[in-house]
Protein backbone atom coordinates (compact mmCIF):
# COMPACT_ATOMS: atom_id res chain seq x y z
CA UNK A 1 0.00 0.00 0.00
CA UNK A 2 1.07 3.62 -0.37
CA UNK A 3 -0.85 6.81 -1.51
CA UNK A 4 0.94 9.14 -4.46
CA UNK A 5 1.38 12.84 -2.72
CA UNK A 6 2.76 15.84 -4.04
CA UNK A 7 3.80 18.09 -0.97
CA UNK A 8 2.76 21.43 -2.28
CA UNK A 9 -0.94 20.41 -3.18
CA UNK A 10 -3.43 21.07 -0.62
CA UNK A 11 -5.66 17.67 -1.54
CA UNK A 12 -2.90 15.22 -0.91
CA UNK A 13 -2.49 17.30 2.74
CA UNK A 14 -6.52 16.68 3.22
CA UNK A 15 -5.55 13.19 3.75
CA UNK A 16 -1.82 13.24 5.39
CA UNK A 17 -3.61 15.23 8.00
CA UNK A 18 -6.52 12.82 8.56
CA UNK A 19 -3.74 9.85 8.65
CA UNK A 20 -1.86 11.94 11.20
CA UNK A 21 -5.31 12.31 13.52
CA UNK A 22 -5.97 8.45 12.81
CA UNK A 23 -2.14 7.39 14.04
CA UNK A 24 -1.84 5.47 10.62
CA UNK A 25 1.08 5.37 9.08
CA UNK A 26 1.02 4.53 4.89
CA UNK A 27 4.24 5.12 2.65
CA UNK A 28 4.19 8.40 0.81
CA UNK A 29 5.76 8.39 -3.03
CA UNK A 30 5.97 12.28 -4.23
CA UNK A 31 4.73 13.00 -7.74
CA UNK A 32 6.09 16.30 -9.41
CA UNK A 33 2.97 17.50 -10.75
CA UNK A 34 4.97 20.70 -11.70
CA UNK A 35 6.96 18.63 -14.17
CA UNK A 36 4.46 17.29 -15.56
CA UNK A 37 4.39 13.98 -13.53
CA UNK A 38 0.84 13.09 -13.34
CA UNK A 39 0.18 13.04 -16.77
CA UNK A 40 2.03 10.19 -18.09
CA UNK A 41 0.35 6.89 -19.44
CA UNK A 42 1.01 5.10 -16.34
CA UNK A 43 -0.58 7.80 -13.81
CA UNK A 44 -3.88 7.69 -16.05
CA UNK A 45 -3.71 4.28 -15.26
CA UNK A 46 -4.30 4.84 -11.55
CA UNK A 47 -6.55 7.87 -12.05
CA UNK A 48 -7.91 8.91 -15.37
CA UNK A 49 -8.35 12.53 -14.32
CA UNK A 50 -4.52 12.75 -13.45
CA UNK A 51 -4.77 13.98 -10.15
CA UNK A 52 -2.76 13.63 -7.07
CA UNK A 53 -3.52 11.91 -4.52
CA UNK A 54 -3.90 7.90 -5.46
CA UNK A 55 -4.49 5.53 -2.89
CA UNK A 56 -2.55 2.29 -4.34
CA UNK A 57 -3.60 -0.89 -2.28
CA UNK A 58 -1.62 -4.25 -2.24
CA UNK A 59 -3.83 -5.69 -4.93
CA UNK A 60 -3.29 -2.79 -7.25
CA UNK A 61 -6.13 -1.17 -6.60
CA UNK A 62 -6.13 2.34 -6.86
CA UNK A 63 -8.68 4.59 -5.29
CA UNK A 64 -8.50 8.55 -6.24
CA UNK A 65 -9.97 11.52 -4.77
CA UNK A 66 -9.07 12.54 -1.29
CA UNK A 67 -12.34 12.36 0.74
CA UNK A 68 -12.68 9.03 -0.46
CA UNK A 69 -9.40 7.71 0.54
CA UNK A 70 -10.14 9.01 3.52
CA UNK A 71 -13.65 7.32 3.84
CA UNK A 72 -11.40 3.96 3.09
CA UNK A 73 -9.50 4.72 6.00
CA UNK A 74 -12.47 5.80 8.80
CA UNK A 75 -14.08 1.94 7.83
CA UNK A 76 -11.16 0.40 8.56
CA UNK A 77 -10.26 2.33 11.52
CA UNK A 78 -13.21 4.05 12.53
CA UNK A 79 -11.86 5.61 15.96
CA UNK A 80 -11.17 8.08 16.21
CA UNK A 81 -14.13 8.89 14.21
CA UNK A 82 -13.58 11.89 11.89
CA UNK A 83 -16.99 11.61 9.70
CA UNK A 84 -18.86 11.11 12.86
CA UNK A 85 -20.73 8.60 14.30
CA UNK A 86 -24.62 8.54 15.28
CA UNK A 87 -26.71 9.22 12.10
CA UNK A 88 -26.73 13.19 13.02
CA UNK A 89 -23.41 13.50 13.36
CA UNK A 90 -22.50 11.74 9.99
CA UNK A 91 -25.22 13.85 8.96
CA UNK A 92 -24.20 17.24 10.59
CA UNK A 93 -20.16 16.32 9.55
CA UNK A 94 -20.85 16.13 5.80
CA UNK A 95 -22.53 19.17 5.63
CA UNK A 96 -19.81 21.53 6.51
CA UNK A 97 -17.45 19.34 5.26
CA UNK A 98 -19.37 20.02 1.77
CA UNK A 99 -19.72 23.84 2.58
CA UNK A 100 -16.75 23.61 3.63
CA UNK A 101 -15.45 22.00 0.18
CA UNK A 102 -17.48 23.93 -2.19
CA UNK A 103 -17.67 27.19 -0.80
CA UNK A 104 -14.53 27.74 0.94
CA UNK A 105 -11.83 25.34 -0.59
CA UNK A 106 -13.08 25.20 -4.26
CA UNK A 107 -12.97 29.25 -4.36
CA UNK A 108 -9.32 29.87 -2.82
CA UNK A 109 -8.06 26.83 -5.31
CA UNK A 110 -9.78 28.96 -8.25
CA UNK A 111 -7.96 32.28 -6.93
CA UNK A 112 -4.67 30.43 -6.70
CA UNK A 113 -5.15 28.44 -10.42
CA UNK A 114 -6.37 31.55 -12.25
CA UNK A 115 -3.63 33.80 -11.14
CA UNK A 116 -0.53 32.15 -10.22
CA UNK A 117 2.19 32.51 -12.77
CA UNK A 118 3.48 29.22 -11.80
CA UNK A 119 -0.12 28.06 -12.53
CA UNK A 120 0.48 29.09 -16.06
CA UNK A 121 0.90 25.49 -17.69
CA UNK A 122 -1.45 23.59 -15.47
CA UNK A 123 -4.39 26.14 -16.01
CA UNK A 124 -4.88 26.53 -19.24
CA UNK A 125 -6.48 28.67 -20.06
CA UNK A 126 -6.14 30.71 -16.99
CA UNK A 127 -8.96 33.29 -16.57
CA UNK A 128 -7.85 36.47 -14.41
CA UNK A 129 -11.38 37.72 -14.12
CA UNK A 130 -12.56 34.17 -12.95
CA UNK A 131 -9.80 34.67 -10.23
CA UNK A 132 -11.42 38.12 -9.35
CA UNK A 133 -14.51 36.87 -8.96
CA UNK A 134 -13.77 34.22 -6.40
CA UNK A 135 -12.29 36.79 -3.91
CA UNK A 136 -15.21 38.18 -2.16
CA UNK A 137 -16.87 34.55 -1.74
CA UNK A 138 -13.98 33.47 -0.23
CA UNK A 139 -14.26 36.52 2.60
CA UNK A 140 -17.95 36.22 2.44
CA UNK A 141 -17.80 32.26 3.50
CA UNK A 142 -15.14 33.06 6.11
CA UNK A 143 -18.24 35.47 7.86
CA UNK A 144 -20.18 32.25 7.35
CA UNK A 145 -18.03 29.94 9.45
CA UNK A 146 -17.58 32.94 11.72
CA UNK A 147 -20.85 32.96 13.08
CA UNK A 148 -20.90 28.76 13.07
CA UNK A 149 -18.27 29.10 15.41
CA UNK A 150 -19.53 31.50 17.54
CA UNK A 151 -21.97 28.58 18.76
CA UNK A 152 -19.85 25.60 18.51
CA UNK A 153 -15.97 24.84 18.86
CA UNK A 154 -15.77 23.03 15.40
CA UNK A 155 -17.42 23.10 12.72
CA UNK A 156 -19.50 19.80 12.96
CA UNK A 157 -20.05 20.39 16.55
CA UNK A 158 -18.31 19.42 19.57
CA UNK A 159 -15.49 17.29 18.10
CA UNK A 160 -12.73 17.31 15.36
CA UNK A 161 -14.04 16.34 12.21
CA UNK A 162 -12.52 16.35 8.31
CA UNK A 163 -14.69 19.43 7.94
CA UNK A 164 -12.26 21.09 10.18
CA UNK A 165 -9.46 19.66 7.95
CA UNK A 166 -11.36 20.63 4.74
CA UNK A 167 -11.59 24.50 5.96
CA UNK A 168 -8.14 24.54 7.58
CA UNK A 169 -6.22 23.44 4.66
CA UNK A 170 -8.22 26.15 2.14
CA UNK A 171 -7.39 28.73 5.10
CA UNK A 172 -4.17 27.38 4.45
CA UNK A 173 -3.87 27.76 0.93
CA UNK A 174 -4.70 31.58 0.95
CA UNK A 175 -1.78 32.34 1.53
CA UNK A 176 -0.16 30.95 -1.73
CA UNK A 177 -3.35 32.30 -3.21
CA UNK A 178 -2.82 35.74 -1.94
CA UNK A 179 -6.01 36.28 -0.78
CA UNK A 180 -6.28 38.13 2.83
CA UNK A 181 -8.60 36.85 6.04
CA UNK A 182 -11.22 39.54 6.52
CA UNK A 183 -11.17 41.64 9.72
CA UNK A 184 -14.21 41.08 12.47
CA UNK A 185 -13.72 37.15 12.79
CA UNK A 186 -12.96 36.58 16.27
CA UNK A 187 -14.46 32.79 16.40
CA UNK A 188 -13.05 32.17 12.98
CA UNK A 189 -9.24 32.92 14.31
CA UNK A 190 -9.74 31.23 17.67
CA UNK A 191 -10.95 28.01 15.54
CA UNK A 192 -8.26 28.46 13.27
CA UNK A 193 -5.78 28.71 16.26
CA UNK A 194 -6.75 25.66 17.79
CA UNK A 195 -6.44 23.43 14.91
CA UNK A 196 -3.22 24.37 13.76
CA UNK A 197 -1.99 23.73 16.95
CA UNK A 198 -2.95 20.05 16.42
CA UNK A 199 0.33 18.41 15.96
CA UNK A 200 -1.55 16.39 12.55
CA UNK A 201 -1.57 20.07 11.25
CA UNK A 202 2.32 19.19 10.03
CA UNK A 203 1.39 16.64 8.01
Amino acid sequence: MKILDEKRAPNPRRVRVFLAEKAIAVPFENVDIMTGAHKTEAFAGLNPVQRVPVLVLDDGTAISESLAICRYFEALQPEPSLFGRTPLEIATVEMWNRIAELSFFLPVTHCFRHSHPAMTSLEVPQVTAWAEANKPRVSDIIRTLDRRLGETPYLAGERFSVADITAMIATDFMKPARLAVPEGVPHFARWYSEVTARPSSKA
